[in-house]
Parts: C-alpha cells; structure tokens; sequence
C-alpha cells in the first residue's frame, strides 16, 4: 500500500494514503449524447478541461487510423477484426478491417497481428508522488498499457489541516510544503488540478483517504470519534465528493485509519452516498479474522448505502489460505440478495507495505512511534505486541514470518547491505531476534523501511482470476527504469502483461476478453467513468496496442527494473505516450473526476 522507498513520503503519517467540459466536447455518437444527458447537468466521471477534438467526417481527415487490429472492446464479447479512427481526443470511427486503409490521416498504423483494446484503468494506483511533483511519466505503468491511475487508498494528499502538518518531520519537509496548499475547503480540488498542472502521461483520479479524514478531524489519537469530530468527519467527505472523489478508501491495519471503528466508517458511507460514492477497503484483516473483516466491509456498504469494493483480494499465511473459497462464496451470497460487492486483486503471491505496520497499533497512536521504539522501557511490550497474536491487531510479519519478508528502502550507507535481504537473514547476521530488528530497523530508517511480504497462495490467485465480479489494481507506483535504484514490487513494472501472458496465453485461466474486460470497463463501471473503458465511436481515445502471442511481465522480486515487453503503443486522450514499447514523455493526462461531482462554480 505505502509508497515506494523513492518517494519522499512519510512512512507512519498518513498522507499517501471527469467532465466533456460542459457541451465543449463533440460528442460523434448520439448514444453516448444520450447517456450524459446531451452535456447538461453536472454528470461527472468525465475528464477535465478535455478539450474539443477537431471535427472529422466519416470518411476523415483523421490524426491516426489504426489498420486490422483484432479488436477486444473491453466489453468482454469475442474479439472482432477492425480499424479504428483516432480524431482529437476521441474514437472518430471503427469499420471492418480493410475499409479506412484509404481514408485521409496523419498517420496510419498497421496492427496486423496485434490486438487493440481499451486502456487500462489501474483501480488502485499509488502514483500519489509522481503525479503531484515527481516523474509524471510513469514508465513502468503506461508501458503495461496504463491509461488512468485511480489513488487514494487508506491516505491522501488532501485535504490538510494543522493536525496533519503537525506529524511533518525533517526527512519530508519539501513534501510538507507542497500540501499546505491544498487546505481549505477545497483542498481535494487544488490536489487534483495541481496534479494535472504538474503533466501527468496517465488520467488521475481519486478516493478520499479515510486516514486522512480520519487524522482531520482526531489527529492520532485513538478512540472513538466524538459526535463533533464526527460532524467534521462528514463534512470533509461531502466536500471531496463534490471535488471529484469517487468515494471513500479505507487501509484499515494502518494507522491513523486503522483506529476507526466500524460506526465510523458506516458515518462516512452515509455521508458520501448521495454523490454516489464507493467504500472501498484494504481489509482491518486479510489473514486469521479475513471472514469476520469481509463481514466489516459489507456491513459498512450495507448500512452506509453504498457499494463495497475490497483492495487487493487475498487469504494471507498459510493457514489462511482455505479461507477464500468461504470469502467467494460470501460475496457471491451477498450479492444474489442484492448487494453491490466486489474486489480487485495483483497477480503475484507477495505484497508490499511498510515495515511499521509490523509494529502494534497503540505504539503508533498520537504520532509517537519513533519516540516510543527509543524508550528502552517500552522496548519490552513493543516486542511482544510483534511477535505475539493479538485478536484485535494483525501482524503481516506473522502471518508471513520473518524468512517471508524482504526488506528494501534502506538509506543509511551502514545499513544498504540489508537491501533485498530476508528478515531471517539480517537477524541471523545481527545475532538479534528478528523482532528487535524490526525495531532497531524502523527507528534508524525514521519508519521508512518497505518490505515485500510473501503471503498469498498461487491457486488462490487462479481462482480468484476466474470471479466476475474481480478486477486487476497494481497497489503500486510508477517507475522510471532508467533511475529506479532502490528495490520494489515487481507488481509496478508486470501486474497486466503478467496477467495476459501467464494467466490468459499460458494458463489459460481466463479469457483474452475477460481479462482485457476486468482491466477495463469493470473499472469504469464501478467508478460511474462513461467516457473511458470501452473501444466505442466517440469514447475517449485512452487505447493500447498489444501483441497477445508475446506480451509478458519480466520483472522480479531481485530485479524489479524490468519494462514488460508486448505492449507496441499507447494513446491517452488521443496522444501517443508509447512508440514500439518505449515512453515518448507526452503528457497528455487529465483528471477524472466521481460522478458526484458539482464542477467549479458549486465548489466555490
């Protein structure tokens, strides 16, 4: 969930965690004019300042003609031979193969043997960093065939207040400094517009934090929210839902988030539900209570009124790992009876979070966790809260022990030899439990440490593959392969090549259309997007261009560095950000925003 060690971002504080602009967009089906209500009203899930494209007749002139593609439309019917017309920043025309191969047009791409499909919209990006004010090229993303990046889990830029400056520290002061613009009342909205100001090559949109409410209203501080730090609750999700959220993410095993109770979090829902919002959740547990935390985020839906979608679905630790055919039959359950569930997941056995969330919960509360793992008297109670269960905290360095969890982040010059290095492994080169080297490592890396947990179970990730109701998110960052030095989560470079080359082409798993649909229009569905999932005559020009004989993930856990090969061109609002598998540095990217979005004038 947490950022990748090259993102300047606090470690324990919780801060990572669409409009045809009115009529101004030509819109060339009258279906789709149709649908947004011929541009009137404040429908969002719309892009933007997206500017007109320029006029094209049926028969051109066009900017791009892509010739004999096998077309998967993201709809999840059978691929069809076509040629598709690329005009400004929407999909001009698609006729059979063959019939625009004499058509007027800047240029003109031959797609035999390549398949065309919609661009994939990454339901839970974390490129929180690079958009605001790193590399907005996000190489390793758009290279997968990346188009928009949805963030927010657990934490958000925006907005902030004194309490959440109050954690800033030294090592994020520049970070600091960046987001005390986005205060006030609006501080969601000057978040999005700054990133989009900043040139993005992907869409961005974005959940609300539920830390990051969380943190506005109490700081962190556990217990339960008072009724006035309630009303503050609801009032800053009212107001991101009008800037453009898409609803309300929550990481319930971090903290400041992970001391929300469930009426809380069921307040939250309520208050989002009339700008058609969406809970969606990383589990209070994956491992020992997943059934019990499954039952948490359907009953928050439930009561709150809005649908529910689970981040990164899985059954962590060994033990576990039976437990998700009762999680499938649960959702499946719910849903017969007429209730909005869903889940994404990445295609990989391992996560990636920070090392302190190995720590319990009560050494984190009111910002002291640092302070807390230099008391030596506490030192003792720290380390049994991480080596012993507890029912109402869940250690993932547990579930996956320490010869399942790789450390990567480090800084200091003395302790870089440990990069990539198993816990078991620095413990038994440090003569330490491997306990006190999750203390002494959190404390000397200022709660900077990453590490990649291995806790999931192959066959899970195949059955999952197989749900209709599952959709494919990264959990992870964009990366530029040419100066990523320090180690990550090969889901940032490999997640949807992955996917379409072991899954679909090898295995078998899944069809070609299925996943590209799950990749796709799943995604712009749950997310009310109408103007991007789909290969249709005047939808959003957001497309990837792949070979299905050869595309694959070759990044790994030792060498993440690595681009997936396959994926020959992307199109983002109708600009080429990939040429034969390489980043051109186009940053054509726009905002999208939730479908409860009441556009500037009502936000002011």
């Amino acid at each position: 969930m947490h950022p990748s060690p090259a993102s300047p971002l606090p470690g324990v504080a919780s801060l990572l965690r669409r409009t045809i602009g009115g009529c101004s967009v030509a819109l060339r089906s009258t279906s789709l004019a149709l649908l947004l209500g011929a541009c009137g009203g404040s429908h969002a899930g719309t892009a933007t300042n997206a500017p007109a494209p320029a006029p094209a007749s049926r028969g051109g002139p066009y900017d791009v003609v892509i010739l004999n593609a096998k077309v998967v439309d993201g709809s999840g019917n059978p691929w069809y031979y076509g040629d598709v017309a690329i005009a400004g920043d929407r999909i001009a025309r698609i006729a059979p193969a063959g019939m625009l191969r004499d058509v007027p047009t800047a240029r003109r791409i031959d797609a035999t043997g390549l398949a065309l499909a919609p661009g994939i919209i990454d339901i839970q990006g974390q490129s929180v960093y690079q958009f605001t004010a790193g590399d907005g090229r996000v190489v390793s993303k758009v290279t997968q065939g990346v188009t928009t990046e949805i963030l927010g889990e657990g934490d958000t830029p925006a907005p902030t207040n004194a309490a959440i400056l109050a954690n800033a520290g030294p090592d994020t002061a520049a970070w600091y400094k960046i987001i005390r613009g986005f205060g006030g009342d609006h501080g969601f909205d000057t978040w999005l517009r700054t990133m989009e100001r900043h040139g993005m090559s992907a869409n961005a949109g974005s959940f609300l934090g539920a830390g990051t409410v969380r943190e506005y209203a109490k700081g962190y501080a556990m217990g339960a929210a008072t009724p006035a730090e309630l009303d503050t609750m609801r009032a800053v999700v009212r107001r991101a839902m009008a800037d453009g959220a898409f609803g309300v993410a929550s990481a319930l095993i971090y903290p400041p988030g992970a001391f929300a109770s469930t009426d809380e979090l069921v307040e939250e829902a309520k208050a989002m539900a009339p700008y058609g919002g969406v809970y969606i959740t990383h589990l209070r547990s994956e491992g020992n209570h997943l059934l019990e935390a499954v039952d948490e985020a359907i009953a928050i839906g439930k009561r709150g009124g809005v649908p529910v979608e689970i981040y990164h679905l899985k059954a962590a630790g060994t033990r576990n790992w039976p437990k998700m055919t009762a999680v499938i039959a649960k959702i499946d359950s719910v849903r017969r009876a007429g209730q909005d569930v869903g889940a994404d997941q990445y295609a990989y056995v391992a996560g990636q979070n920070g090392l302190a969330s190995c720590i319990p919960e009560w050494a984190t509360a009111d910002g002291k966790l640092l302070a807390n793992l230099a008391d030596s008297s506490l030192r003792p109670k720290i380390r049994a809260g991480i080596v012993t269960e507890d029912p109402a905290w869940e250690s993932v360095c547990q579930l996956a022990g320490p010869e399942g969890v790789m450390l990567m982040g480090f800084t200091r010059p003395e302790l870089k030899q440990y990069e990539g290095k198993r816990l078991s492994e620095i413990a038994a080169a440090t003569g330490k439990p491997w306990a006190d080297v999750v203390m002494d490592l959190t404390l000397a890396e200022q709660a900077n440490l990453n590490q990649v947990i291995f806790i999931a179970s192959e066959d899970n990730i195949r059955l999952q593959l197989r749900q209709p109701w599952l959709k494919f998110g990264t959990d992870a960052d964009g990366w530029d392969p040419d100066s990523g030095t320090s180690m990550t989560h090969p889901r940032g470079y490999g997640n949807y090549p992955r996917i379409l080359g072991k899954y679909v082409r090898e295995e078998q798993v899944l069809t070609l259309e299925e996943a590209v649909r799950k990749m796709t229009s799943a995604v712009a569905d749950r997310l009310s997007i109408r103007d991007r999932g789909l290969v249709r005559e005047g939808l959003v020009a957001d497309l990837f261009l792949f070979d299905p004989a050869t595309i694959i993930d070759h990044a790994t856990y030792d060498k993440p560095h690595q681009l997936s090969t396959g994926v020959r061109e992307v199109f983002v609002n109708g600009v080429e950000v990939v040429h034969d598998g390489r980043s051109t540095g186009a940053k054509p990217g726009r905002i999208l925003r939730g479908p409860g979005w009441r556009g500037p004038a009502a936000t002011r």
